[in-house]
């Protein structure tokens, strides 16, 4: 802002940044009064001349009435001097009118420009102007309001596409949210979880993990063919058993005794789900079911587990492993077949009072005879706790699952099944995803819960390779997931080769099996972490729901100033504070004393 000094003098008013300012006296600098009394020397480009004066007073420079409207019409679309339009305006030219009149420009709605070169704005610039306005004002008053609904937790159902916002930051899919900076918290994951909660979006039990994790909320919807005419081995004459947990709604194993041939038969999941049919790229996608306490989500339309669930329908078609098991455990006289059988399904508790008759009698001594072999290749004979974790209508039902024969006696059977499919395959040159696990850097028999805990922690994890290998954990040479197929879109695919070698098909190569897996499996490890975070959501809400329950916990690990307790009636792993130095697998007794959902903690108060 140029200025000639020459044009100044005292008294006169003049413009410095956006302020209203007096001249007091002129030199190399100029010395001016700002509003307040503040007193400056400035630079004589730094103020621009409004008016000669005399000014004796800012406070002189109050809220003038005028012709606005007038004046405006009047030089629509033209250009005038400051000065020009303070007369037309207010009558008068006094730093008093003068002031007003730039304050008119300085707004910019109806002139905008210089103190030399004022513009008076056209009516379509003003009237769109006026519209922008408008619409800021009721968006700033909607904002407001909003943000009331949200403090006072009264959100109304136009609300809700608002919140996508804060959703889409409590589920992990962007990093920042203006309603939260409103609302006065932290942007992270966790307190737009909170923030949800607390202004009444999301219900106060509202797991996020299936939907952080990326999972579908719903079993895929998708034509399933019928059963393909074939020749089938009739097995319908063996008594076959389906034993599982109260309440499965899959049954996709089952096992009987012919002679001194057991048959592991699961559900020919292949026979519907082709590696060209529709149900297989989605089934793919999502990896592995998710057995979340609240629900499930299958992989496969609900099509496929009604028509091949083992016992669902009077005669099931089943893929069926046969083979012996030798005395030293070992198996021999593989036969994998197309097969119709007949299936009873029974509990785990109801198997068990069932274990001294036949033929679960014979099958648990064969069973016990390959635990032997695995036993005496280090398998890992962890037993940490184990619950069962359900919700229905809205209520938490934690149920401890016992250490039962009849569970020992599946467990194995089904690995005899894995190993079964592995030497089949690997003696046929049939490629199929292997399962393998390396040994941790230093191989134990742990004997009590505090190491068994440790042991657990050095393990590496299982790896779905097309090269067969050792699996450690389970004390096999090679092995294949194979009994699932329902559930896990690995051993549906063992079956398709499987089934694909039997009838002479053409096999998937090395690397499209490859390719597959590795999809899938990026899939399966988001359920398993879902599951994982759900089991815990919702432990803390059974926690939460009874604050004087109390409980035992048992020291597994122990730090600087905390110890780690596993909680076995709820299978649950906790931090809590010791006095003194208490020993591995000492017990204490617990009570929740703050349960913190959205960071997934519970806080115990220790009675010692």
């Amino acid at each position: 802002m140029v200025q000639n000094q020459a044009t100044l003098r005292p008294d006169s008013l003049v413009l410095y940044k956006v302020r209203p300012a007096r001249v007091l006296a002129l030199g190399e600098k100029i010395d001016i009064e700002l509003e307040g009394g503040q007193i400056k020397r400035v630079r004589p480009k730094d103020v621009r001349l409004l008016h000669p004066g005399p000014l004796y007073n800012l406070a002189e420079l109050g809220p003038r009435g005028g012709e606005l409207a007038e004046a405006w019409e009047l030089l629509e679309g033209s250009e005038t001097t400051l000065s020009e339009l303070t007369e037309l305006m207010f009558g008068e030219h006094s730093p008093a009118t003068t002031w007003a009149a730039w304050q008119l420009v300085a707004e910019g709605l109806y002139f905008e420009g210089t103190p030399e070169a004022v513009r008076v704005r056209t009516r379509r610039e003003v009237e769109q102007d006026r519209a922008e306005q408008a619409a800021k004002a009721a968006a700033e008053q909607s904002w407001n309001e909003f943000l009331e609904r949200l403090r006072r937790a009264r959100p109304a159902p136009q609300d809700g596409e608002r919140l996508q916002e804060v959703v889409r930051l409590a589920l992990g899919e962007t990093t920042g949210s203006r309603i939260l900076r409103a609302l006065g918290y932290q942007e992270t994951v966790q307190n737009a979880h909170r923030a949800l909660i607390q202004v009444g979006y999301w219900s106060r039990d509202h797991n996020p993990y299936p939907a952080r994790n990326r999972l579908p909320t719903a079993d895929p919807d998708l034509p399933v063919p019928d059963l393909p005419p074939e020749k089938r081995l009739d097995l319908t004459y063996l008594p076959t058993y389906a034993i599982d947990d109260e309440g499965n709604q899959d049954p996709d194993d089952a096992l009987s005794l012919d002679g001194d041939r057991i048959w592991v038969h699961v559900a020919d999941v292949a026979a519907l789900v082709a590696p060209d049919s529709d149900p297989e790229p989605e089934a793919r996608a999502r990896g592995a079911n998710q057995y979340l306490p609240e629900r499930t989500v299958k992989i496969l339309p609900l099509a496929v587990t009604e028509r091949l669930g083992l016992g669902l329908q009077p005669v099931s078609p089943a893929l069926s492993f046969g083979f012996r098991c030798g005395e030293a455990g070992e198996l021999t006289d593989v036969d994998i077949r197309t097969t119709w059988v007949r299936v009873e399904r029974l509990t785990y508790e109801m198997a068990e009072q069932r274990l001294g008759e036949s033929p679960l009698a014979r099958l648990n001594v064969l069973a016990e005879r390959f635990r032997a072999r695995r036993t005496a290749r280090n398998a890992a004979a962890i037993e940490l706790p184990e619950v069962s974790v359900r919700v229905r209508d809205g209520k938490v039902m934690i149920r401890s699952l016992p250490r039962l024969r009849s569970r020992g006696l599946v467990t194995d059977a089904m690995l005899m099944a894995g190993e079964a499919a592995a030497g089949f395959c690997l003696e046929r040159e049939i490629p199929i995803p292997f399962a393998t696990q390396a040994a941790p850097d230093q191989v134990e028999r742990p004997a009590d819960l505090a190491a068994m805990y440790a042991y657990r922690r050095r393990f590496k994890p299982t790896q779905l390779t097309g090269v067969p290998g050792p699996h450690f954990g389970l004390g096999m040479t090679r092995y294949a997931r194979a009994t699932s197929p329902l559930r896990r879109y690995s051993d549906l695919l063992v079956h398709q080769q499987i089934r694909a070698w039997l009838a002479g098909n053409r096999l998937l190569d090395a690397r499209q099996v490859a390719a597959r897996i590795a999809e899938a499996e990026t899939a399966a490890a988001a359920v398993r972490r879902a599951e994982r975070l759900s089991n815990q959501h919702w432990k803390l809400v059974y926690l939460r729901a009874d604050p004087q329950w109390q409980g035992e916990g048992i020291v597994v690990d122990k730090g600087e100033h905390k110890a780690v307790v596993l909680i076995p009636e709820l299978a649950l792993e906790a931090q809590v504070r010791l006095r003194g130095n208490p020993e591995l697998n000492s017990r204490v007794r617990l009570t929740p004393r703050e349960v913190d959902l959205p960071e997934l903690t519970c806080y115990f108060r220790v009675h010692q």
